[in-house]
């Protein structure tokens, strides 16, 4: 069986909705002693106590009436369990509710399944985040932990995926080379606009990725709107290093991106020339 802190931290990795209920003070006579806990999600406790009885019963409501509300501002009761709660104890309690509202899962989709992905996905795992890894080599995609939150895709054309990704996808193109990364990249900026895309590589592939794109259709100005080379400025060009600047660099754009903001430009992030 679980631990209560386990059930908790489960909870926080599924980004699901919950009301973590502390007794924080008790005087008098009381049905728990200061410290009791509970978890409470929408469908009612999950887990602990607080007193057991109307006490915990009036908790357990309130906190799904927070839930029910999409509260997130934590707030304290006072009860006098006689006056308040209805019980004949003559004590009284003052509980903390803590509201966890559920998070959507930020997606990441990421062409490609090479050294720099195989070190880069269990950076990324353990993120409120879904991961989708796609590529033609089953023998690579094989390689990569297995996670409730990653999904693995093998498909002989994976540009053709790109109509199906979430409109809030972060993408980035790391495929076995420029011949395969080209047209993940034409499609995504021909047919969509993610708030993320990026290509690993040089500065000098960059330039001939871009001269390529504007060659098979797209305005120079629609050729700018990627990452290349991808990843914040440090670290050497070991594979674990890459992944860690990459890592790095999603999360600042995702955390600089509000929800009525434009996205950002690849112009406003450093960029090192990763090969």
């Amino acid at each position: 069986m679980p631990t209560f802190y386990e059930q908790l931290a489960a909870l926080g990795r599924e980004s699901a909705a919950f009301v973590l209920v502390v007794l924080v003070d008790a005087l008098g006579s009381t049905p728990q002693d200061t410290g009791a806990k509970m978890i409470v999600t929408p469908a009612g406790l999950l887990t602990g106590t607080v007193g057991g009885g109307r006490v915990e019963a009036q908790a357990i409501a309130l906190a799904q009436e927070l839930l029910a509300a999409s509260a997130t501002t934590p707030r304290f009761v006072n009860w006098s369990l006689k006056g308040d709660v209805g019980m004949t104890c003559g004590g009284s309690v003052k509980l903390y509710f803590e509201p966890h509202a559920p998070a959507g899962p930020w997606p990441i989709v990421i062409f490609g399944a090479g050294h720099v992905v195989q070190a880069l996905v269990p950076v990324l795992l353990p993120m409120a985040c879904t991961v989708t890894v796609i590529d033609p080599r089953a023998d690579w995609l094989e390689r990569l932990p297995r996670a409730r939150n990653l999904q693995i895709i093998v498909h002989a054309n994976p540009a053709d995926l790109i109509p199906t990704l979430p409109a809030t996808a972060f993408v980035l193109c790391m495929t076995k080379g420029h011949a395969s990364d080209r047209p993940v990249l034409q499609r995504a900026l021909a047919e969509r606009t993610f708030p993320y895309l990026g290509a690993i590589g040089s500065a000098a592939k960059a330039i001939v990725l871009r001269r390529e794109l504007v060659a098979h259709g797209l305005t120079p100005e629609r050729a700018e709107k990627f990452f290349c080379p991808i990843g914040e400025d440090f670290g050497s060009n070991h594979p674990h290093e890459i992944a860690l600047s990459i890592a790095a660099q999603v999360l600042k754009i995702r955390d600089q991106i509000a929800p009525d903001a434009p996205t950002a430009s690849p112009a406003s992030v450093a960029n090192p020339a990763l090969d």
